[in-house]
């Protein structure tokens, strides 16, 4: 089926942020704030849209938040139309404001053996290359959105370049965007990988292999030490250093089987916490509670602990992150079919049926 069933608006330049009305926050970092709602256009039509918006970043980042966001807008403006990403649909200062599509991120909807995604996928990146863009942030799972139209859709351009082929960087980047392609494909798809795909994933760029000895460390030292910034999709250090110490805290009691830690945006707008605990004998949450502040003296907030049968976990063991995670964050509409097996939505049902988080519109006033 078409990827765009509805011709967007002409694109505006220097709009109104009054004219987005934020229902969720879907992402908050040093660099900017995304915010899904709708965009009401010169005409007084409305558009289910998404906004990113660099306003309120410290002064310290703002050099650098506003460079991402030239990158983005460049090159949004020329791919927006190519049917790869959503469309933009306006500039303004500080903000713009893309089309949004139903579906879910990479890693929640994890297309096991769906090739077709993996064929839209290869497309799309082949379509995006034509318009002169390499997206060059590939790797990330989360910048891949498996539509429910089962299409693949590119997300966050902050890093997209323009490039020629006639260029040695430009093949180079491009090599490396299908190279993390086949990455997810080995995840999800791995026996369905071709002799010539397993040779491009044991072939990295020799830019890359270099990156990968010195400037990634560099990075991340920066990034993580200095900046105090985790690139785990706006989740930030309390989903990366916070939760795994009450992760840790909570399955050294004796009742404690298994934890699992998600995380969900609060009404102040920030990062909350929430534990899945299965128990391996009776147990009170109020008990594992005070186990948990006996155990961690600066007892750090958990702003949710539910007790569950046992965790829900894949054909290869792994606890499904995606289901838990889509019930701590009370968006429960696609548990069914991400479920995979009668039993695991069975089991992932219940789970969703105790849930102890039941909002999930957070909103802020537009900026």
């Amino acid at each position: 089926m078409p990827r765009q069933s509805v011709t967007p608006p002409p694109l505006e330049y220097d709009a109104d942020p009054s004219r987005f009305a934020v229902d969720t926050v879907l992402k908050r970092d040093v660099f900017s704030t995304v915010e899904r709602g709708t965009w009401t256009d010169r005409h007084g039509r409305e558009w289910p849209a998404v906004r990113r918006r660099w306003n309120d970043v410290s002064l310290w980042f703002a050099p650098i938040a506003y460079q991402l966001a030239a990158h983005e807008i460049h090159a949004l403006e020329k791919v927006t139309r190519t049917g790869v990403t959503t469309p933009l649909l306006a500039v303004g200062k500080r903000f713009l404001v893309r089309g949004w599509i139903d579906g879910a991120p990479l890693q929640i909807a994890r297309p096991a053996g769906d090739m077709h995604f993996f064929h839209s996928a290869r497309a799309a990146l082949l379509t995006l290359h034509r318009a002169g863009y390499v997206h060059n942030d590939l790797a990330k799972q989360q910048n891949w959105l498996r539509g429910a139209d089962g299409e693949a859709w590119l997300m966050d351009f902050q890093l997209a370049l323009p490039f020629s082929r006639r260029s040695k960087l430009g093949r180079v980047l491009a090599y490396e965007d299908l190279r993390h392609l086949l990455k997810h494909k080995r995840t999800y798809c791995p026996d369905r990988l071709t002799p010539r795909e397993k040779k491009v994933l044991a072939t990295k760029s020799l830019p890359t292999r270099v990156w990968m000895a010195t400037g990634k460390k560099v990075y991340r030292f920066v990034t993580r030490r200095l900046m105090s910034y985790s690139d785990t999709e706006g989740r930030g250090p309390r989903v990366t250093q916070v939760g795994p110490r009450i992760a840790d805290a909570l399955a050294s009691h004796a009742a404690v089987a298994d934890v699992h830690m998600s995380d969900f945006q609060t009404l102040g707008g920030k990062v909350g916490l929430y534990a899945f605990v299965a128990p391996s004998a009776p147990v009170t949450a109020d008990a594992l509670r005070a186990h948990l502040a006996a155990t961690l003296p600066d007892r750090p907030h958990l702003d949710h602990l539910q007790i569950v049968p046992a965790l829900p976990k894949g054909p290869d063991g792994a606890v499904r992150d995606d289901l838990l995670l889509l019930i701590a964050r009370n968006q429960i509409e696609m548990l069914d079919q991400l479920s995979g097996s009668e039993a695991v939505r069975l089991q992932v049902a219940e789970i969703a049926r105790g849930r102890l988080n039941l909002t999930d519109r957070i909103t802020r006033p537009a900026a």
